[in-house]
């Protein structure tokens, strides 16, 4: 339908500066456009895969299913096996809180289900860190606090059968 037009290499910098903007104005489909523009002539720049990954998962509230495949298939294409987990968590996190904000029934079960998700990929990227780098402990707190605080967030019980013998 319409030819998209081509960044210059020399604008990649700014243009990844007004993708933070846009994600701080709350702008998430703009900032995603913004670095599918830089990924378009540089596809393995590492800063626009990320932020395109957060503003794909800063959208999940707004419920567009294929958002969480597209952010897992950007994961995908990072460098760094420390980002790779770290992400990763960040994916399932949001998708916890995505899931608790749209309150539908049993969305504190499924809410468990992707913050425990997140909390594993924490502890990989945990394994993985760069020294002084404490990002995915803080994520992991975050995540353990926020089940603990909320009686809703609650794993699926068990089905225990109850065998009664008649004699």
């Amino acid at each position: 339908m319409f030819e998209l037009k081509s960044l210059s290499h020399a604008s990649i910098p700014r243009a990844l500066e007004k993708v933070e903007r846009y994600r701080l104005l709350n702008e998430p489909w703009q900032a995603e456009s913004i670095c599918l523009d830089v990924l378009e002539i540089d596809p393995e720049n590492q800063q626009a895969l990320v932020m395109l990954l957060l503003s794909l998962t800063d959208q999940f509230d707004q419920g567009a299913a294929d958002l969480f495949k597209q952010a897992q298939e950007v994961v995908s294409r990072l460098h760094s096996e420390y980002e790779q987990a770290y992400y990763a968590g960040i994916i399932c996190e949001r998708r916890a809180k995505a899931q608790l904000n749209q309150g539908a029934p049993g969305s504190g079960v499924i809410a468990y289900h992707w913050l425990r998700e997140a909390m594993n990929a924490y502890e990989k990227a945990e394994t993985l860190r760069p020294l002084g780098n404490d990002d995915a402990l803080l994520r992991w707190n975050t995540c353990a606090r926020v089940i603990m605080r909320n009686r809703h967030i609650a794993a699926r019980e068990e089905r225990v059968e109850v065998f009664v013998t008649m004699e």
